[in-house]
């Protein structure tokens, strides 16, 4: 799998304009799940910086009751805080983690910035331990700075 080769599919689905911002990250998340084996749930959470909570957007993958995050909770939470990157090898080695499922075993999460501001992030849970590379993190920036446009 070569993500290069995703990039122009990723930049056609949100640029489709006969569907709404939501259903174009839907899409977008669905084709991530599809296209990259070990991305077994892909969602965006976005910020409520008044309230500095995040909240759950769209998504593909098991369920969630995590539809609300307290800034500074979780990977998600630091996340919002750092406004950098995070990668999880093992959540089981990882102390300030929210279990979502036992299946999942590590995570990555991806700030998305609109004009400088931590607006959300892109998150992805993996069945596997340690799958997450230099690659998928470059690979999910561009991702963002694409997703970026429709705001």
């Amino acid at each position: 799998m070569n993500f290069d080769e995703l990039k122009p599919k990723v930049a056609e689905l949100l640029s489709q304009n006969d569907l709404n911002r939501d259903d174009k990250l839907k899409n977008l998340c669905q084709f991530l799940s599809d296209s990259v084996s070990y991305y077994n749930w892909v969602g965006f959470y976005f910020a409520n910086h008044e309230a500095r909570t995040l909240h759950l957007g769209p998504y593909v993958g098991a369920e969630t009751d995590h539809t609300v995050i307290p800034f500074g909770k979780g990977i998600c939470g630091q996340v919002a805080e750092s406004n950098s990157n995070f990668v999880v090898p093992d959540v089981s080695a990882q102390d300030n983690y929210i279990a979502c499922s036992f299946t999942v075993k590590s995570e990555i999460v991806v700030p998305l910035f609109v004009n400088g501001v931590n607006i959300g992030q892109i998150d992805i849970d993996s069945h596997v331990i340690d799958p997450f590379t230099e690659k998928d993190e470059c690979f999910l920036e561009y991702v963002n700075q694409e997703v970026a446009k429709l705001f």
